[in-house]
């Protein structure tokens, strides 16, 4: 089943995000995130407030780990109005400090148009399961 023009497009903004994040293109990512974001960690513990604070999450792990694989699937994109909410699974293999991890989990975004331009504007994930990866994984 194919989305609507405009969920189509919020779900092809979130898709270039998790391109742009995986290659270590940080002033791409910015470029799509509202200054005044927020993210809500898994289980709601805290928040972070702005893009700066967004941007500091990604640019640890691009600085301290290599993605090996990555994967999104089920994405679900609603657009009501000028905001756009979109979902999506992921399962991704990445190594950290000599570790290699298997993660799953969900990734929520809302998005708003900006200047004909979805932009994020908030975001948790869920979810979420971690395990090492044994040797010859």
């Amino acid at each position: 089943m194919s989305l609507p023009a405009e969920a189509a497009s919020a779900a092809a903004t979130i898709r270039q995000f998790n391109q742009a994040w995986q290659a270590g293109r940080l002033d791409e990512l910015a470029s799509m995130l509202h200054s005044e974001i927020v993210m809500a960690p898994p289980g709601f513990a805290g928040r972070a407030h702005g893009r700066e604070a967004i941007l500091a999450g990604f640019r640890d792990y691009c600085e301290h780990a290599t993605t090996l694989e990555f994967h999104e699937h089920d994405l679900q994109a609603d657009v009501i109005g000028d905001v756009a909410i979109v979902t999506f699974r992921y399962d991704m293999v990445y190594e950290r400090a000599g570790e290699r991890t298997r993660a799953s989990g969900r990734d929520l975004w809302v998005l708003q148009k900006h200047s004909g331009t979805w932009l994020g504007v908030w975001r948790t994930m869920s979810d979420m399961e971690e395990h090492l990866v044994q040797a010859g994984w």
